[in-house]
């Protein structure tokens, strides 16, 4: 609805309660249904306001190009300010979300603005314009090409490989043609020390790009002979096309003309690095580490996001500072030593670090150099300046309920200041039904890992992590082995997955990876699919599509929390937030038995 005030923004407009898809028709005045499902439906969606389109009508009688909070609306990257991106993308084009993570805030020394500035205090934008100027075996001239102007540009327009033409020397009839240096071996005592004396860079300058991929056609490297049976065998066997591998053999090669120390291991920062240069990053991680040859230095998202909370200001003390670190690492990795833990989600320990951050904010401000110090009353006092029922609250509490239970199994603080402290409860809505209608779409979808995704949700009410994690070993004669259980699958489902099958044997036949959904990305690897594959293509969520399958059986089956509590594996709390729903009456008609897509 708009924000107060008669000129505020747009904000983002609800969905319509009917069909829970689209965006409610009008929220000043307030309409609670879209043109769809207006009582007396249809009705056809008047023209934008401002373009005077007549199709996709989003919501304010604009269009979803116009509205400000459309997922379609189009805008300028946050970051260099390129046209073209989208608000699911949080406004920023490919380029400076990799920007983003590889450097600092600051202000830009050349333009003045507040962004992510690299090692000589330049934005990207500023970078970008003083690569359009520079000359070869030039370093680029950020003050003078930013000294007038700037040229904008469109956003993710700068992958373009580059081609550069063969040297002279090099010709097809010559003997260098003619024999394959990629699978030459490699010299005798060839080895590589991850303990090796580097040499230090004097000064930090970038090679020259143009002579750098010259030097890529005639470099004979030994990294990449020590990795030629590895790569070849990986292209065997996870299906690899000839332009892939090709690429990882240029990335190799890349990585021995740019290390000053050649005998030493590699660094998986300096193979990030090569994006620069166009190198290929996940295939080379791959090779290097069956190689023995890689050393992880590149910090996962959590622990840049610990070290962006905590570490990075230097306010923290060095006790709290190598108590928290040794409770990350024990969140993420578990601990086989008493008392015992299981590594816990990413995103779980991502929650509380992020209801940590205040409460430890207050009490370094406050003087404290130790969790040892912290006493009961402490929390409550930095917990009672947190809104009391929100979610802040309830990540802090939960966050500290975990840092000091670790800390008091590993005798570090004396007692535990969270024992005999209640957890808030945190207010939970009521879940609502799908529109059988947009079910049914979905599963209809032309995409078939679309289709297969909502089939399994919808008929057998698997999460969308199970959903991302199943494998080909999984499903046996019709049926589904998950977690202990033993599900023989709906006939709508085998239909949609051996369409999704035959559709996997086409594209990728030479695959080796083991989960049943996989894409582009995944094929040549044995990892499973990111998050939002392949509800990325879908009008609705695995989450809310799970909860739409709870809630027709639990009015099915007239409240029986038992069996939802068996088919789903819910806790007794989730499965009592199923049961309210059968005396609500607005629900108490809704989804009964046959109405299922």
């Amino acid at each position: 609805m708009p924000a107060p005030g008669p000129n505020a923004a747009l904000r983002l407009p609800p969905k319509c309660n009917q069909c829970q898809s689209n965006r409610v028709a009008w929220t000043s005045p307030r309409v609670d249904f879209c043109y769809q499902c207006l009582p007396g439906r249809p009705f056809t969606a008047p023209p934008c306001n401002r373009c005077r389109a007549r199709t996709d009508y989003f919501s304010q009688g604009l269009c979803s190009r116009c509205h400000p909070r459309s997922p379609e609306h189009i805008g300028s990257c946050k970051g260099c300010l390129a046209w073209g991106v989208y608000p699911r993308h949080n406004w920023t084009c490919w380029s400076c979300r990799w920007w983003q993570t590889h450097y600092p805030k600051g202000t830009c020394a050349y333009c003045g603005r507040a962004s992510h500035v690299s090692d000589r205090q330049a934005c990207r934008l500023c970078l970008e314009n003083a690569r359009l100027e520079q000359g070869p075996a030039r370093a680029p001239d950020l003050a003078s090409a930013n000294q007038g102007s700037q040229q904008l540009f469109f956003a993710n327009m700068v992958f373009r490989r580059r081609t550069t033409p063969l040297p002279d020397y090099v010709t097809w009839d010559g003997r260098w043609s003619k024999k394959n240096k990629n699978q030459l071996p490699y010299q005798p005592g060839t080895s590589f020390d991850d303990h090796a004396l580097e040499q230090l860079t004097l000064f930090n300058m970038d090679p020259d790009p143009a002579v750098l991929r010259q030097r890529l056609l005639v470099e004979d490297s030994e990294l990449t002979r020590y990795c030629a049976a590895i790569v070849a065998d990986h292209a065997r066997s996870y299906g690899w096309s000839v332009r892939q591998r090709n690429a990882v053999i240029q990335s190799l090669r890349l990585l021995q003309i740019l290390r000053p120390t050649p005998i030493a291991k590699v660094r998986a920062s300096d193979v990030v690095a090569l994006r620069r240069y166009d190198g290929t990053i996940t295939s080379t991680l791959d090779v290097l580490a069956e190689a023995g040859l890689l050393i992880e230095d590149v910090p996962t998202r959590v622990e840049r996001y610990f070290n962006a909370k905590f570490i990075e200001s230097g306010a923290l003390p060095d006790a709290m500072r190598e108590h928290f670190q040794l409770w990350l690492q024990i969140m993420l990795g578990g601990s086989r030593h008493a008392p015992r833990q299981l590594p816990r989600e990413p995103e779980t320990v991502e929650l509380h670090i992020q209801g940590l951050a205040p409460v430890v904010q207050t009490w370094v401000e406050h003087g404290r150099q130790s969790f040892a110090e912290i006493s009961k009353d402490d929390i409550l006092a930095a917990l009672a300046a947190l809104p009391a029922g929100t979610s802040h609250r309830h990540f802090a509490e939960n966050g500290l309920k975990s840092l000091f239970k670790i800390l008091k199994g590993r005798r570090l603080v004396f007692a535990n200041p969270m024992k005999g402290i209640d957890l808030t409860r945190v207010a939970t809505n009521i879940p609502l039904p799908l529109d059988p209608a947009l079910i049914r779409a979905e599963l209809d979808s032309p995409n078939p890992a679309v289709g297969l995704a909502v089939a399994l949700v919808a008929f057998h009410g698997l999460t969308g992590k199970q959903v991302r994690e199943l494998q080909m070993t999984d499903i046996v004669d019709g049926r589904l082995h998950l977690g202990g259980r033993d599900i023989p699958l709906a006939a709508p489902v085998r239909t949609r997955l051996r369409a999704w099958l035959d559709h996997r044997n086409r594209t990728w036949p030479a695959t080796a990876n083991p989960h049943l959904l996989i894409n582009r990305r995944t094929a040549p690897r044995l990892v499973p699919g990111g998050p939002s594959f392949p509800w990325k293509d879908s009008r609705v969520r695995p989450r809310a599509l799970r909860e739409d399958r709870i809630l027709h059986e639990i009015h099915a089956t007239g409240g029986d929390v038992r069996r939802i509590y068996d088919l789903f594996g819910l806790s007794v709390e989730g499965a009592t937030r199923y049961m309210k729903t059968v005396e609500h009456p607005d629900l108490r008609n809704e989804n009964q038995p046959g109405t299922r897509p």
